[in-house]
């Protein structure tokens, strides 16, 4: 155990900071690498962005290696720029807009209150969650005020506050729970049809009956045709059940665009990938300073005394942009090789996105084709993407874990969820199919399917069990 562990520690002490920082740069996302990058050239003056046009750069790249040696400090193209002239530009910018705590602060600003009661909102709004909702109880935040903001209020106080915040937009915000929040939304609607008076009943007075869709018992008491009960449940269907959500896909201004890491086309039959890098900047070596290395070296090599901490410092930092420069170049090599194996491997799904065309896939799949390591692979697909015809691919999710049928083959998980999502769609919704019956199915198909395997890729398709997705 000891010897194990002395090797274990050895190993680590080997891994120098370079590469650490390399391994840093490969996680990085196409918007990060671009920020990243702009700090290194604030943080090292040697470093400096490449302004210069492709038609005036040197029409062959020259080694950093050489940067003492060569008359012109050589500058390294810290994208690759694989597109010609006639390709079309794409949109793939990122807006991060406001959050929604500032809507709602914005929106506080137009109502009638005092500076008192516009700071205890405030920090009202910033307790809700992400989603819509206020799950804190009024007595806590009334203590976490007084606390904080050194202003005594009540329970009381607050929630006549939230009815101000219940009134904002997105409709339901601010709510306590599910029920409040439909009800929320139901009463800024007008109760101008049957429907909608019968939906606001349903919510306040038979609302446990209706999450559990006892819907026979429903219609009973209520005293109501299916027909009219059924035209109230769609109304209750068009409400949002998180209107935190509406903001954040882009309910107000807010425009969460990804930047895709790969693009990728499809024509001819033919693949043309490429790296998105319009946005990152160009990096080279600025000359000024190769040249003051040069000037403070003598001819027979030595230099003067007062020149040597110039010297060295501005050696460490050649060096330093040197490094800077390979890792960047690394990164683009390591991501444009596994991303190729990706397409290699994937190519008939890649050609019109159909997900039942997904092979099994695995990370130890495209480290033993890359001949990188498993860890290194899951860096680069962990948070890249690719835009293809078919819309933006997050590459993580391209794998799967395989399933055996009966003859032995073996398929993608994507394709047993397929068969699920189509079966459930197809089902009918005052019997739906249990779990039970869903793996009957496959297995008739020829799937070798458990149970609880059933229910695990039905939870990961968002898919309810069957009694709640009952319909009349």
């Amino acid at each position: 155990m000891a010897i194990t562990q002395k090797q274990v520690l050895s190993l680590q002490q080997k891994l120098s900071p370079q590469q650490i920082q390399t391994i840093k740069l490969l996680e990085l996302p196409t918007m990060q690498l671009e920020q990243r990058i702009k700090q290194e050239i604030e943080n090292n003056i040697v470093l400096e962005e490449d302004e210069r046009t492709p038609e005036e750069e040197e029409p062959q790249q020259i080694s950093v290696d050489e940067y003492l040696r060569e008359d012109e400090t050589p500058s390294y193209k810290s994208r690759i720029n694989n597109y010609s002239k006639d390709d079309k530009q794409r949109p793939v910018i990122l807006s991060e807009g406001r959050s929604l705590q500032e809507y709602l602060v914005e929106q506080l600003g137009y109502r009638n209150l005092s500076e008192r009661e516009m700071k205890l909102a405030t920090y009202l709004v910033g307790s809700i969650d992400e989603d819509g909702y206020l799950r804190r109880e009024l007595d806590a935040i009334a203590d976490d005020i007084a606390f904080t903001l050194g202003i005594e209020t009540t329970a009381e106080e607050l929630e006549r506050l939230l009815d101000v915040i219940h009134d904002l937009e997105p409709a339901g915000i601010g709510a306590r729970n599910l029920r409040e929040c439909l009800l929320l939304q139901m009463g800024q609607l007008p109760m101008n049809t049957p429907a909608r008076r019968l939906a606001r009943r349903i919510l306040t007075d038979y609302f446990d009956e209706f999450v559990k869709k006892h819907y026979e018992k429903l219609i009973s008491r209520l005293q109501v045709s299916e027909e009219e009960f059924r035209d109230a449940i769609a109304e209750i269907r068009r409400l949002t059940p998180k209107p935190g959500n509406l903001y954040a896909e882009g309910g107000t201004d807010t425009t969460p665009y990804i930047i895709p890491d790969f693009i990728l086309d499809y024509h001819d039959g033919r693949f043309d990938l490429s790296l998105n890098s319009s946005n990152i900047p160009e990096v080279r070596i600025n000359r000024r300073y190769a040249e003051m290395l040069r000037d403070m070296v003598a001819p027979d090599g030595t230099v003067k005394a007062e020149d040597r901490e110039a010297l060295q410092f501005v050696k460490s930092k050649i060096d330093s942009a040197k490094w800077f420069i390979s890792a960047i170049k690394q990164r683009h090599d390591t991501l444009m090789r596994t991303m190729q194996t990706i397409l290699d491997y994937q190519k008939e799904y890649f050609k019109d996105g159909d997900k039942s065309k997904l092979r099994p896939m695995i990370l130890k799949d495209i480290a033993d084709r890359t001949g990188l390591d498993v860890s290194t692979i899951s860096r680069v697909v962990n948070s890249k993407y690719v835009q293809t015809q078919f819309g933006i691919i997050l590459l993580k999710s391209l794998f799967s874990e395989a399933m055996q049928t009966e003859s032995g083959e073996e398929v993608s998980s994507y394709e047993i969820k397929n068969i699920l999502q189509q079966c459930i769609d197809e089902e009918d919704k005052r019997h739906p199919l249990t779990d039970e019956t869903l793996m009957d199915i496959l297995n008739s198909k020829g799937y070798r399917i458990a149970r609880r395997t059933v229910a695990k890729y039905r939870e990961m398709l968002n898919i309810p069990v069957a009694r709640l997705r009952k319909q009349i």
